[in-house]
């Protein structure tokens, strides 16, 4: 081989490694894919979609009510599981569900995006400094934090914001 057939190899070898790190970087530290293991969110995302989260999107914002968040909390058993839930009660809030509605600070929550209302009735709860408090959209069957030990969520859990789902391509917020 000539030295410009061998230059063009290194050329492109160095482009496709250059490549492959900016993807690693990407998706470790900017965006990162998830997939709903249930239907806790059902209609907003479904069984089998695939939800991309932007890391850094609380960087500099608070996350606020509405939200689709991707984060970690404690099971049962101790067992750190992450999940995608709907930020519903921000920090200070008083969060009550009577008669099929959440009640925040004792005002009806409006919540459009909701398939099931809610079974049984829950709270009241404030919602510690730095906390949140999540529940799935599909609320029949969601396993939430009117289910959890731990109620709340802490900031620092949160790995992120849902911003794109596909094979649909829509937009999360």
């Amino acid at each position: 081989m000539n030295n410009k057939v061998i230059k063009e190899i290194i050329s492109w070898l160095i482009v496709m490694v250059v490549a492959l790190g900016l993807a690693i970087l990407l998706n470790k530290f900017v965006l990162y894919k998830v997939s709903p293991p249930t239907g806790s969110m059902e209609n907003t995302i479904m069984i089998g979609d695939k939800v991309y989260t932007y890391r850094l999107a609380y960087l500099f914002h608070k996350p606020e009510r509405g939200d689709i968040v991707v984060f970690s909390h404690e099971a049962e058993d101790d067992e750190e599981i992450e999940y995608i839930k709907r930020i519903i009660g921000l920090p200070g809030e008083k969060i009550e569900g009577k008669d099929g509605l959440v009640y925040i600070d004792d005002e009806p929550l409006e919540e459009n995006y909701v398939t099931a209302m809610l079974d049984s009735d829950f709270g009241p709860y404030t919602i510690p400094e730095d906390s949140y408090f999540m529940m799935g959209d599909n609320r029949g069957i969601s396993l939430d934090a009117r289910d959890w030990t731990n109620k709340y969520v802490n900031r620092e859990n949160i790995h992120g914001k849902a911003i794109l789902k596909y094979p649909d391509f829509k937009f999360l917020y």
